[in-house]
């Protein structure tokens, strides 16, 4: 198939621009995607290990190192995406002039971005509550997806910086 597929644009190759937008040629531009998505993937992976502890929990089983499993996740995850908004903060300056706009992408970002702050410091305090923090972790990984594709649906956004 790949093969069938290469021929077919060696045939026909596409006629239009591939040229990015400007706002889009930015040296932050790849470095602040990635990131983010790397470290959505490590969030994502601390919400799977929550809702197995969740089940765990609840068919009382040992969840063993479940929950250290997913707060390393959280952290790696934390960083990463604390990065991406850094990255984006210094592409948004050298692309519109300024480091925040209040979109909703970036309004939800942050929101996500508290989120996972709340969970790390309710862990350091509240260590051995592992329900709520299975629990939360299932929870705050809703504001992240919101984050991700639910911003895109809203009226809002079709006039954000972030709508290519």
């Amino acid at each position: 198939m790949a093969n069938l597929f290469v021929l077919i644009n060696l045939l026909n190759p596409d006629l239009f621009d591939k040229t990015l937008m400007p706002a889009l040629q930015s040296p932050w531009f790849i470095p602040h995607v990635v990131v983010y998505i790397i470290g959505y993937a490590f969030l994502a992976f601390s919400a799977l290990m929550g809702i197995t502890g969740l089940v765990k929990t609840y068919r009382k089983t040992d969840f063993g190192n479940t929950l250290k499993i997913a707060d390393n996740a959280v952290y790696i995850g934390f960083a990463l995406i604390t990065f991406g908004m850094l990255f984006g903060a210094m592409w948004a300056k050298e692309a519109w002039g300024h480091y925040w706009t209040w979109d909703p992408k970036e309004t939800w970002a942050l929101i996500a971005w508290m989120s996972y702050l709340i969970y790390i410091h309710m862990r350091l305090k509240h260590k051995f509550n592992t329900k709520l923090s299975f629990w939360t972790l299932s929870i705050i990984f809703i504001f992240l997806l919101i984050s991700w594709f639910g911003v895109n649906a809203l009226p809002s956004a079709s006039d954000s910086v972030h709508a290519y």
